[in-house]
């Protein structure tokens, strides 16, 4: 016997239902160009049903910023634990490389609203990518070498590694997706350009105080 979908079922399925509209929609518009209405009726439902789950179109982006983001820093993340840097780098990059194709209508959303979208969604799009940035920083203060660097410069390398996964990020979702060989080249350009950020960074010698 099939059990009947609960109150919260139905309003989480409807909330799931809008994000994936909206991330769909989107595409073709931006989140700028997008109204309520449209969203409200690809989902199929009135749009005063809407603010059941999101008080505005701004909300809704924060939210697909959120999403966009949660599963790769979690994996990221749990990969770092071992900070191995010769493996690190390397399956950080094939992790990145697997979720811009299997994620790639949330990484177009992304390096669409990065640049061009509204300045709530660029302003949230901007602290998870500052997360990323203080999160490596700790991991950087782990590495040989830098026992006396400021807090500064490990920010700084933390800064530029980021910056080089998200171009990496951006060139990879604009490939074919039946090209493999042109990803297998981006991706091995990216871990040869991190392991020379992070080789040089180790060699820096930090001159200001904390």
């Amino acid at each position: 016997m099939t059990t009947a979908p609960t109150r919260s079922e139905r309003k989480e399925a409807t909330r799931r239902a809008i994000l994936d509209a909206a991330l769909a929609l989107s595409a073709e518009t931006g989140l700028a160009g997008l109204s309520l209405r449209s969203v409200a009726k690809e989902v199929g439902i009135v749009p005063t049903a809407f603010y059941r789950h999101f008080a505005s179109i701004e909300e809704l982006g924060v939210a697909l910023v959120g999403e966009s983001f949660a599963s790769l820093r979690q994996v990221l993340r749990d990969l770092r634990r071992e900070m191995q840097i010769d493996r690190v780098i390397a399956d950080s990059v094939a992790i990145l490389a697997r979720h811009t194709l299997e994620r790639r209508e949330h990484f177009l959303f992304i390096g669409r609203e990065r640049v061009g979208g509204l300045v709530v969604v660029q302003d949230a799009i901007r602290h998870e990518l500052g997360l990323f940035e203080r999160e490596l920083a700790m991991d950087v203060a782990r590495l040989p070498g830098v026992e006396e660097w400021s807090s500064e410069d490990l920010q700084a390398l933390a800064n530029l590694i980021v910056k080089s996964m998200v171009e990496t990020a951006v060139e990879l979702i604009t490939l074919p997706p039946h090209r493999p060989d042109l990803r297998a080249r981006v991706v091995a350009t990216a871990e040869t350009q991190l392991r020379m950020v992070v080789i040089g960074g180790i060699n820096w010698r930090s001159t200001r105080p904390d």
